[in-house]
């Protein structure tokens, strides 16, 4: 497979933003997140009655161009520029990052069934390092008619319900224009309302966040849990005393989590105690209510931990962790936070954390759950995504994901390159439906 890039743009709004809209502060959450762009590719199978001709192509992207640039309108923080030394952004419409590309010697169907071979071949498909600018966008045209959309966007200003308004609202606008859709997202209300309702000197102090793995150390697997494999899972782990059944996202958390303390035994000579994270988004758990559409990292962590106990050196049952993490997500659920408390109780969260990582003595397993985001209903007019993926992290972590049918999960793992060996052992791969894919 060949990807040749065609043409590169700048998308500005349509509509020059205002200069009094022209400097957007972060937040102290929105400053605290790692220095990455965060990756998403959409897949789109070929539309069989138009194929995948020039002109087709072509009206594609030029449709595709005027409703970014009419999108940006609402959303024009995203045409601005990141600046580092200030953590704000210039909203000067200087325009979102924008590359065509094709597609030679591969059809789409054919890229998708390559499941060893597809993950290597992924960041050809979401152009954009690092840079300032604060989107990073690439439709990769293939000669079938099926088209790739690769995100890059900048985490300094991007949540996943950030990035899905975005996505939808460019979708809604591309197949039916502007005047239908009712996305309207609002920035700044981090600093307006929930820091100027508290007072800046009771936030934490920020401790530095654990260094990032890198692109050189790590590696990253795609693991599938389809709908089968979560009901047996659901079965080892049932146990009468749950409050509820656990959810899938419960399930696979703790099994990716107990064979890492397999591989933190096997490295370390003894169990260690351990630590979940779970990010969490605290839009519905805010009183009183934010607007609908607030835009930006308004995200927590839920952290479940597991004791080791003395000389035990006994992995635990999967069960006890399945019930460890309905307890925490439970007792999650049911807290919620006053305005005035967001910023404060987000930080020390993120405190505990990093804390915890820098002493050594305790394991922290981050995950990040894009389940039930509605990426599968992003429809930009040729039908709805047929896959969804992530790229390679320079961090480790667990990011789960929908499957197409919605039953399953995809488990996106970016660990040392040392560990991972360790980690895909018989009680993981007994319960996967796919073979192993790696970048």
């Amino acid at each position: 497979m060949e990807v040749q890039i065609l043409c590169t743009k700048l998308i500005k709004p349509s509509v020059p933003t205002p200069p009094h809209l022209r400097t957007l502060k972060l937040s102290p959450v929105d400053q605290v997140q790692y220095p990455i762009k965060t990756a998403v590719v959409l897949y789109y199978s070929a539309d069989g009655s138009t194929g995948g001709t020039e002109e087709v192509e072509r009206q594609r992207i030029k449709r595709l161009e005027t409703s970014l640039s009419e999108t940006l309108t609402r959303f024009y923080p995203l045409a601005g520029r990141y600046m580092k030394d200030g953590n704000w952004v210039d909203c000067n419409d200087e325009g979102v990052e924008f590359f065509v590309a094709k597609v030679k010697g591969c059809r789409l169907s054919e890229f998708l069934s390559r499941r060893n071979e597809m993950i290597d071949q992924l960041s050809d498909l979401a152009s954009g390092g690092f840079t300032s600018p604060v989107v990073s966008i690439q439709i990769s045209m293939f000669d079938c008619g099926g088209l790739v959309m690769g995100f890059r966007l900048c985490h300094y200003l991007f949540d996943a319900f950030s990035a899905i308004s975005f996505f939808t609202s460019w979708a809604t606008a591309n197949r039916q224009g502007m005047d239908d859709h009712e996305i309207w997202p609002t920035f700044g209300l981090a600093n307006s309302i929930l820091l100027g309702a508290a007072n800046d000197l009771r936030l934490p102090k920020m401790r530095p966040m654990p260094r990032l793995m890198g692109t050189d150390n790590g590696v990253t697997e795609r693991i599938v849990f389809d709908g089968a494999e979560i009901s047996a899972l659901r079965a080892i782990s049932h146990d009468p005393s749950f409050p509820r059944q656990p959810s899938r996202v419960e399930l696979v958390t703790a099994l990716i989590w107990r064979a890492r303390m397999r591989v933190s035994r096997a490295k370390h000579g003894r169990l260690r105690t351990s630590e979940a994270a779970h990010t969490i988004n605290l839009r519905q758990r805010i009183v009183p209510p934010l607007p609908r559409w607030s835009f930006g990292n308004l995200q927590s962590r839920v952290t479940t931990t597991f004791v080791a106990a003395g000389d035990d050196d006994q992995l635990p049952e999967l069960k006890d962790l399945v019930g460890l993490l309905i307890y925490s997500f439970t007792k999650s659920k049911e807290t919620v936070l006053r305005r005035e408390d967001v910023f404060a109780s987000s930080l020390q969260k993120r405190n505990e954390l990093h804390e915890a990582a820098e002493k050594g003595e305790v394991d922290v397993y981050m995950f990040t759950s894009w389940c039930r985001f509605p990426f599968y209903q992003v429809d930009f007019g040729w039908g709805k995504p047929v896959r969804l993926s992530r790229i390679h992290s320079a961090y480790e972590a667990a990011t789960l994901l929908d499957t197409e049918g919605g039953d399953g999960i995809e488990a996106w793992l970016s660990f040392n390159k040392k560990d991972m060996p360790l980690f895909l052992q018989d009680d993981i791969l007994a319960f996967t439906s796919n073979p192993r894919s790696k970048i």
